[in-house]
């Protein structure tokens, strides 16, 4: 979740990692310039933990590694960086450093309303560059609901969109669950009278 612009400087990303590591919060490194992350809600948190449990265990005895939001993912040939809410790799090239990975198969982000935006533009402009990527998950905190950006075989990306009784598709890690197992104890705000 990106909030606001931090510094006004503009930043290498070496300056970045060092300016990074003596701060409090997460900070993301966008064209040269940092934002700093903002909280999330408890449906986010439950909801991130819940894919990471589910991802983790199916991928266990795997070469694939899931991480969450404390590891950023460096955007393919540039010199951003992002700190999505899970990411996974399968690629041993990302086994070069500690602090981010390059070429992970499958990002999830939980939305929010102030986020929802720009992961589902600017940001996803920036990942489905790397061609590494095939699966992209957008997950709502607000309703039972997951939109998959899908890069098919001949490349082109398709939108698989999950509710209430499906089987979401993880194809890149060849994970199918209900739908309802990443909503686990999930609890929706009500909707208001005539909505």
């Amino acid at each position: 979740m990106i909030a606001a612009r931090e510094e006004k400087r503009y930043f290498t990303p070496e300056e970045y990692f060092a300016w990074e590591e003596k701060q409090l919060e997460k900070h993301e490194l966008i064209d040269g310039r940092v934002y700093a992350m903002s909280g999330g809600t408890q449906n986010h948190s439950a909801i991130a933990i819940n894919f990471l449990l589910s991802i983790k265990t199916h991928l266990r005895g795997n070469q694939c590694r899931v991480f969450n939001s404390d590891l950023k993912v460096n955007i393919l040939n540039t010199r951003n960086y992002t700190y999505p809410d899970l990411s996974v790799t399968c690629d041993p090239r990302d086994n070069s450093s500690p602090q981010y990975i390059t070429y992970p198969c499958l990002i999830v982000e939980v939305l929010s309303d102030s986020t929802e935006a720009y992961d589902r533009g600017k940001k996803f402009e920036k990942y489905r560059r790397n061609p590494n990527l095939i699966d992209y998950v957008l997950v709502s905190s607000d309703e039972m609901a997951i939109d998959i950006y899908h890069r098919n075989d001949a490349g082109d990306w398709l939108i698989l969109s999950y509710r209430a009784g499906d089987r979401v598709e993880l194809k890149s890690i060849g994970l199918s669950l209900a739908i309802e197992q990443f909503y686990e104890e999930i609890i929706f705000d009500p909707l208001p009278d005539g909505v």
